[in-house]
């Protein structure tokens, strides 16, 4: 049995706090191959807070993403972004898309496609900044883009005890991610906590506008 000093000292051990930084456009992307398209209505908050320890805070989830450029996708995005952001821990750092001209090797055509611009960096300065200002003690990455090591390399050895994991989403992983962080999660393998953390249907905002699950993400 324990002593009333160890009691003590466990009941006031400090809680651990931590963010997440979900590369949206790799985790949205992540879903899409796997078929989980009834999984995008996602309560993010809830979702990733059921990876966490009773002893481990969540501060926030920052989500970063662009506005898709077609209108119908923009306004499915807005939604669930609107229905997620009345949990005040749910944050959107947005980036842009940008036009890039891509050749066509079998017709010899030039096209224009959209490019995500911004995502990388965003997500870079905010972990790193997090960091260094104390607002966090574990930094959990969601993503399977090996561009982000450098910034963990970086934190690696500013902050040795700062513990950094990383999520990778269904169908994505990266080795060099894998190898720098302290622990690693294949969300691919969690497919019923996608289920059990879904909005519900229809979301009433603050101002009372009541907005419904995009029609097909069923």
């Amino acid at each position: 049995m324990p002593s009333p000093v160890t009691g003590a000292l466990f009941f006031f051990e400090k809680m651990k706090r931590v963010i997440f930084y979900v590369d949206g456009f790799n985790f949205y992307y992540g879903m899409k191959s796997a078929n989980w398209r009834k999984f995008y209505w996602l309560d993010m908050c809830a979702f990733f807070s059921s990876f966490l320890a009773e002893n481990e805070e969540l501060i926030a989830v920052k989500y970063f993403t662009a506005t898709p450029t077609q209108n119908s996708k923009a306004k499915r995005q807005d939604k669930l972004f609107q229905a997620n952001q009345l949990n005040k821990k749910f944050k959107i750092i947005r980036g842009t898309f940008l036009l890039k001209e891509v050749d066509c090797p079998n017709c010899l055509d030039t096209f224009e496609v959209p490019e995500e611009k911004k995502t990388d960096v965003s997500i870079a300065v905010n972990l790193i900044g997090d960091v260094v200002n104390d607002q966090c003690d574990i930094s959990i990455l969601v993503t399977g883009d090996s561009d982000l090591t450098p910034p963990i390399a970086f934190l690696n050895n500013f902050k040795k005890q700062h513990e950094i994991r990383v999520f990778f989403p269904p169908e994505r992983t990266s080795l060099h991610l894998k190898q720098l962080s302290q622990h690693t999660t294949y969300l691919g393998q969690y497919k019923h906590r996608f289920k059990q953390h879904q909005l519900q249907d229809s979301v009433v905002l603050e101002d009372g506008y009541v907005i419904q699950k995009p029609v097909g993400w069923v």
